[in-house]
């Protein structure tokens, strides 16, 4: 709780991951992926509860040994490939007022950032509530500047991505920010709902690259081992 606001963390972690089988359990240092977005929710100082958002049993049966609860498990007809993520958001809100009551924030905290601290949501929660928006979304500066990029057309001829001198140095770039998919929160008023775009957030929370890599391919959990490894050693 913040400022007598009530706040819901849900992660969800559905089964069925075909770039990487089982991804959301898949071992990474260790522990089961699953264990670093619970980490860092139970590590918050403002999160009231964390709960997991699936369809599979054994996800659920590996969040509940880490901490996480599930007190219902995701519909089939929201859990498959097409399904979108504020899908399972909004029955996980849903379900869970029907139990407790509302929160007045919820947070979604994807399973495929486990670089994410427990005071990076606590920051993130703070700059929203003490602000007059609704939505927040985590953001880091990108690698590879969109100055640089082209665009090639039917016949091969490059277009320049963005209207911007060709000759401006790459120091002198203005800074450009992608969401990582690390922290959403939005304010759970009326105007939450199935429409709503989680990565429109107008807030910006923004994160060190070394702290936003996303799991989508195995060469991101080489990444991440990396940096986790650093992070045991006290370097970042």
């Amino acid at each position: 709780m913040y400022k007598e606001k009530r706040v819901l963390a849900i992660i969800p972690a559905r089964g069925g991951s075909k770039g990487i089988p089982k991804k959301n359990i898949i071992d990474l240092l260790g522990k089961p992926l699953l264990y670093y977005s619970i980490k860092s929710a139970k590590e918050s100082k403002y999160i009231d509860k964390v709960i997991l958002s699936t369809d599979d049993i054994e996800i659920a049966e590996v969040g509940k040994s880490l901490g996480a609860e599930v007190p219902f498990l995701r519909p089939e007809n929201i859990s498959g490939d097409k399904a979108k993520s504020i899908d399972a958001f909004i029955h996980a809100i849903r379900e869970m007022e029907k139990i407790e009551g509302k929160y007045d924030y919820v947070l979604l905290l994807q399973n495929t950032s486990p670089l994410r601290q427990g005071w990076h949501i606590d920051e993130a929660l703070e700059k929203m509530i003490e602000s007059d928006e609704r939505s927040l979304v985590s953001v880091s500066e990108v690698i590879e500047h969109p100055c640089i990029m082209r665009t090639l057309d039917e016949n091969g001829k490059i277009s320049n991505l963005m209207n911007m001198n060709g000759d401006t140095r790459r120091q002198d770039f203005a800074p450009i920010y992608i969401v990582n998919g690390a922290i959403y929160i939005q304010k759970n008023d009326s105007e939450l709902n199935l429409n709503t775009n989680l990565n429109g957030g107008k807030l910006a929370y923004i994160m060190a690259r070394e702290y936003s890599v996303d799991i989508d391919e195995y060469l991101d959990l080489d990444i991440a081992t990396h940096y986790l490894k650093e992070m045991k050693e006290d370097k970042i």
